[in-house]
């Protein structure tokens, strides 16, 4: 009867196997906007978050940098630690999984020993004796709380939000790439202007010095010139020292030591991408960052079944078997030498002083600390969405009336050269054009080269492109 009551017991625990002590897990709420205040001109889209985001630099069209990316992705150090954490991740889930299935263990042992003469308690038996031993042991936790599957629930999302964090680490290196990249190209197109400029100011200084010794200005008009050639030299070198710094940080990024690496010089910019905008709440799911905060916030979810299940017992079923003899040249697999043990376990922690009370309380706190981090961290990518819409959008408004300055510092340039020849105009009228022409398109440039940038900064605001 004892025998009978004890395996129905087990099978009463058995039934109450599918039990889960941790809360049902609903993602924290979130008031998600209409729209972006700053639309700008593009047209609205809804990229497939399910789809990888693949190559999204391909949208600049540059050869180059569709090079130093894939570079990058096979061989930078600090990506290969985030990828490193997730397997790592992984592994962690593989343990816990572990947990699910019985363990099995085999011992064996083959011994020759003496007993003590002076062993306390000892009953009469052999001074000398051998010990053969080949027993095997079977234990299995039923799982009736759910601790082991709200453990191993934890370590999946903790593995997911680890991929997220990859997969954030990835987009942040190789935005910051493209936005040394483009960096580097705007200050190409600076050296280029300046090369160019300071070769114009060198045949204005010529040609004031030809006339100077022609009697016809004086030695001020001179040191105009001379001037504004020697400031457009110095400007030429800091170009060229800022352009060493941006090559040196690809270098980094694309795993070269700074000394072996170089590009040549390419002063065309490509043209700032037509950007079409997700929706505001397609954002939530391609962001990794925003879809790790989540998944950590289930985790937590997860992580108060766990804590909860310690106010239960813990249930196993134990079984273990084998073969002992004393040698003897005995058959040690002989039946008569066989010995067995069989049945459930029960164990339950009675006082604790309130320990696993503090522990379930530590829990919720972490589950609703998870909570804000989700929304602190989707507030912010709404924000920095909605920063670089207003950016490109007042950037591309800027580039057309800056170009509109240019073609008007040409033209006076143009102007104030031809009256200074004729004698018209003194000098001075010439080196303000000259400054104004110079400023204006290199203020030009530098437009050019933010749109470049903010269109990077786009891209990693929406979570990896616009492209599914």
């Amino acid at each position: 009867m004892a025998g009978d009551f004890r395996w129905g017991a087990v099978a009463l625990l058995v039934t109450l196997a599918g039990c889960s002590l941790a809360p049902n897990y609903v993602p924290p709420s979130l008031t998600t906007p209409v729209a972006y205040t700053n639309m700008g001109p593009w047209t609205p889209a809804s990229p497939a978050d399910t789809k990888s985001r693949g190559a999204w630099w391909l949208i600049y069209d540059d050869a180059t940098l569709s090079r130093l990316e894939t570079e990058l992705d096979a061989s930078n150090p600090t990506l290969a630690i985030a990828l490193s954490r997730y397997d790592q991740a992984q592994q962690a889930v593989n343990q816990a999984e572990a947990a699910e299935y019985p363990q099995i263990d085999v011992f064996a042992s083959g011994t020759q020993n003496r007993q003590s003469d002076h062993r306390p308690l000892r009953v009469n038996g052999p001074d000398y004796y051998e010990n053969d031993l080949l027993q095997g042991s079977f234990s299995y936790e039923l799982d009736l709380w759910g601790r082991v599957r709200n453990t191993v629930a934890a370590g999946k999302d903790e593995a997911q939000a680890t991929k997220d964090d990859a997969a954030s680490v990835q987009l942040s290196l190789e935005a910051t790439l493209a936005d040394a990249y483009f960096n580097l190209r705007g200050l190409d197109a600076q050296e280029a202007l300046l090369t160019k400029t300071v070769a114009a100011y060198a045949r204005a200084l010529q040609l004031t010095q030809a006339q100077h010794g022609g009697g016809i200005v004086s030695g001020l008009d001179v040191g105009q010139a001379q001037t504004q050639y020697d400031t457009a030299q110095a400007q030429l070198t800091d170009v060229i020292a800022a352009r060493a710094l941006f090559q040196n940080a690809i270098a980094s990024l694309v795993g070269v030591p700074a000394p072996s690496f170089s590009l040549p010089p390419n002063s065309a910019l490509p043209l700032p991408p037509a950007i079409p905008v997700a929706a505001p709440s397609v954002l939530l799911e391609r962001r990794p960052d925003v879809a790790a905060a989540e998944r950590r916030a289930a985790e937590a979810n997860a992580q108060i079944g766990v804590a909860r299940a310690a106010f239960f017992p813990t249930v196993s079923i134990d079984a273990s078997g084998g073969f002992e003899s004393d040698g003897g040249g005995v058959n040690l697999l002989n039946l008569s030498n066989s010995m067995w043990s069989l049945g459930p376990s029960l164990a339950l922690t009675v006082f604790d002083g309130g320990f696993r009370k503090a522990a379930v309380k530590i829990a919720v706190d972490q589950f609703n600390q998870a909570s804000e981090a989700y929304r602190a961290t989707a507030l912010t990518a709404f924000q920095e969405v909605e920063n670089e819409l207003a950016l490109c959008n007042d950037l591309a408004v800027e580039a057309a009336q800056q170009n509109a300055a240019v073609a008007a510092a040409d033209h006076t340039l143009s102007l104030s050269l031809d009256l200074y020849t004729e004698g018209a105009v003194t000098y001075l009228n010439v080196v303000t054009s000259q400054t104004a022409d110079l400023d204006a398109q290199s203020a030009a440039l530098a437009v050019a080269t933010r749109r470049l940038v903010s269109s990077v900064d786009l891209v990693r605001a929406l979570g990896g492109g616009w492209k599914g």
